[in-house]
């Protein structure tokens, strides 16, 4: 087993830090699902995603025709005030990592890797400093859980998804950030998204966003080690 060298103090804060935002992502999903809940029973149907339930919001409580009664009306409003106080604090952290993109050589070398925003790069440096604690990056994607597992049948290996060891929270924000930035990168004549479309020819996007993600912690492995920003022309061999 491989284990990452002892931590900074700074680096101790800063995974802090990501610990309370990340508990308050979690408790916002409380107020959310219960509102989704409300109107569902009242027959009120609404697109999956937290972002379309806060659009149409306004909506249904304007809606007289909906009949909605004036105490759940009040319910409605407050755990929509309950939602929104929590983006708020979590924004506040949000704010906090921008900040220390900014201030930070190593996190800002980071963050000029595609979908490797400030909430990646400065998780990413708190939880692995300067990277050189693995070999190479496969090991540093191996650790986050992002290599898939393979098993031999008849003779021919059978890829069957990542293995979901290591890091939960780091795995599951670069797997978001490789979801973000698939469609950016397939636009654009780079090697990254040339390899990217090539894989989305005989993959399913869901997978390819799996590899992407193993690609972008690959990347980041060569981005801390190697004292450098993001090079587009040579990310593919990372």
């Amino acid at each position: 087993m491989r284990f990452v060298e002892v931590k900074t103090h700074a680096q101790s804060d800063m995974q802090s830090l990501h610990r309370a935002r990340e508990r308050l992502v979690n408790e916002r999903t409380a107020p959310i699902n219960h509102l989704r809940a409300l109107v569902l029973e009242r027959g009120i149907t609404v697109a999956q995603g937290r972002r379309k339930l806060e659009k149409e919001l306004p909506g249904i409580l304007a809606d007289e025709a909906l009949g909605l009664s004036p105490r759940i009306r009040q319910l409605v409003s407050n755990l929509r005030e309950e939602w929104q106080g929590l983006d708020h604090r979590i924004a506040a952290f949000d704010t906090e990592f921008v900040a220390q993109a900014r201030n930070d050589e190593t996190v800002r070398r980071l963050v000029s890797v595609p979908g490797i925003g400030s909430i990646n790069a400065t998780a990413l440096v708190a939880a692995v400093g300067n990277g050189r604690a693995f070999a190479r990056g496969r090991d540093m994607a191996a650790w986050l859980g992002l290599v898939p597992r393979q098993m031999t049948t008849g003779g021919k290996p059978k890829l069957l998804g990542i293995s979901k060891r290591g890091n939960r929270y780091l795995r599951k924000n670069l797997i978001q950030g490789a979801r973000a930035v698939l469609p950016l990168l397939v636009e654009r004549d780079t090697p990254l998204g040339r390899w990217v479309k090539g894989l989305l020819e005989r993959a399913h996007k869901n997978t390819v966003v799996v590899a992407l993600a193993n690609k972008l912690a690959r990347i980041a492995w060569a981005v801390l080690t190697g004292g450098q920003g993001f090079d587009a022309e040579h990310a593919v061999a990372a």
